[in-house]
């Protein structure tokens, strides 16, 4: 089949062996896939992942028992049966595979394999193109499992990166006090439009905020996230990289600041916010490709300012 796999560098090939499907999983013939920032910074070495890339995808199941079902899937396989997976924390599952990430070849190939458990139903009312957006919008949607966000808090989403605009778009949606944080004002012409606030200028407003979500995708992030909060505030990481966080801890104690951490989150209020069209992400597409020329897509998307770039595989 066709790939684009990574193996110290990124290349296409159209011999790649199609996936095995094991017990209880289905292959699924993928029909577009978005790049992610966590491409990008694999390439660059994050986490040491050597095959195909790619993780938001929707496509057909073409064996399986959602056969001919059009499909999104849940990027984590667990085992389903140790402790961790028992008390309900399946995408920490200590024997866990990640599509394109760990140990699991991805969505940038005309076929993957997922356990069957992980495939969502996509409504017929959601396009392919934003079908793609699913996985990262529930990224953004994980925040409010993670943090209660009320109506009265002031919060801040500091990125105007891919999921910057998502995360911000599903807060919004609680009613909260926003502010995207963000570089490129052009960004914001969009997300002015529904209502929601942005702005260049982060220096003006030190400890401010209830709530900062950190989506900045390097290590400065968390440096302005902290000078952004109030005492007793949340700072939320979203951002992964490629490289290491130097941080002095005793500001953190001395204000009484709580860290926590948000990764994948749930499909189905995803595909709900896409079906009622409660967040825009056509506005988001920047570019698409055919999987052959990958390597071109992903120089594309490492240019400033450009969002989601999608690879379409026929």
């Amino acid at each position: 089949m066709q790939a684009l796999v990574f193996d110290s560098q990124l290349q296409f090939t159209r011999h790649y062996p199609m996936p095995r499907v094991a017990e209880n999983e289905s292959r699924v013939r993928v029909l577009r896939a978005g790049i992610c920032n966590t491409d990008l910074e694999i390439v660059k070495g994050y986490l040491g992942f050597r095959g195909i890339l790619g993780h938001e995808f929707v496509g057909v199941v073409e064996e399986g028992k959602m056969r001919g079902a059009r499909v999104v899937g849940d990027i984590n396989a667990s085992d389903g049966t140790c402790a961790t997976c028992a008390r309900g924390d399946e995408t920490h599952c200590p024997h866990r595979t990640t599509l394109g990430i760990v140990k699991r070849d991805g969505a940038f190939a005309d076929y993957l394999t997922l356990p069957t458990r992980n495939l969502h139903r996509v409504p017929d009312a959601v396009s392919d193109a934003h079908a793609v957006f699913v996985e990262p919008l529930a990224a953004a949607c994980e925040i409010t499992e993670r943090v209660h966000i009320k109506p009265t808090d002031r919060v801040g989403v500091i990125g105007d990166g891919k999921l910057g605009l998502l995360c911000a778009q599903v807060l919004f949606l609680t009613g909260c006090d926003l502010l995207l944080f963000g570089r490129h004002e052009k960004k914001f012409a969009f997300l002015q439009k529904r209502g929601i606030r942005a702005t260049t200028d982060a220096a003006s407003m030190p400890g401010q905020f209830d709530v900062v979500v950190d989506c900045t995708g390097n290590a400065g992030g968390f440096d302005l996230a902290r000078k952004l909060l109030r005492p007793r505030g949340t700072l939320v990481l979203k951002s992964t990289f490629h490289g290491e966080q130097a941080m002095a801890f005793a500001p953190l104690v001395i204000d009484e600041i709580t860290i926590t951490g948000s990764r994948c989150g749930p499909f189905a209020p995803a595909l709900r916010l896409l079906e009622q069209k409660l967040v825009d992400v056509d506005s988001m597409l920047s570019a698409e490709y055919p999987l052959a020329r990958g390597v071109e897509a992903f120089e594309h998307a490492r240019a400033a300012g450009v969002l989601k770039v999608h690879l379409l595989m026929n």
